[in-house]
């Protein structure tokens, strides 16, 4: 659970520095950058892996580019549905997607749980007494 909020955070202060940094952004307060990255949360969740599917060929073709303009789509959606969120254009749109996409990436580095042991990639055998491999 500590996961997903800090998640959540992490997405909210990218959606507010992206409109800082990014010209075509404007967000009207802290509240609306809030439920914009917990809407974006839920259409990535439900949405997303569909029009990926969907659009695996081109996916494939572009070598996974097509994905930042799936992502900016989105954004783009999520600006159409929260009021006080807007984006005036969809390289502004592309421009924030890759934002969160870099920043999701580092920050997914730091909140995975490192606590878990880790198993090893291999099976490590040794022959026993009776030449068996155990």
């Amino acid at each position: 659970m500590l996961v997903i909020i800090t998640r959540w955070l992490v997405i909210t202060a990218v959606i507010l520095l992206s409109s800082m940094f990014i010209p075509g952004i404007r967000i009207d307060s802290l509240s609306t950058a809030v439920i914009a990255a917990a809407l974006l949360g839920i259409i990535n969740i439900f949405i997303r892996p569909v029009l990926i599917i969907l659009t695996l060929p081109l996916n494939i073709l572009t070598l996974g580019f097509f994905t930042f303009i799936i992502n900016a789509f989105l954004l783009k959606l999520v600006s159409y549905f929260v009021s006080g969120f807007e984006i005036e254009s969809f390289m502004a749109a592309l421009l924030c997607a890759l934002l969160i996409s870099i920043v999701n990436w580092v920050a997914n580095y730091f909140i995975v749980n490192t606590n878990k042991p880790q198993k090893p990639d291999y099976i490590d055998l040794e022959k026993g007494k009776d030449d068996k491999w155990q």
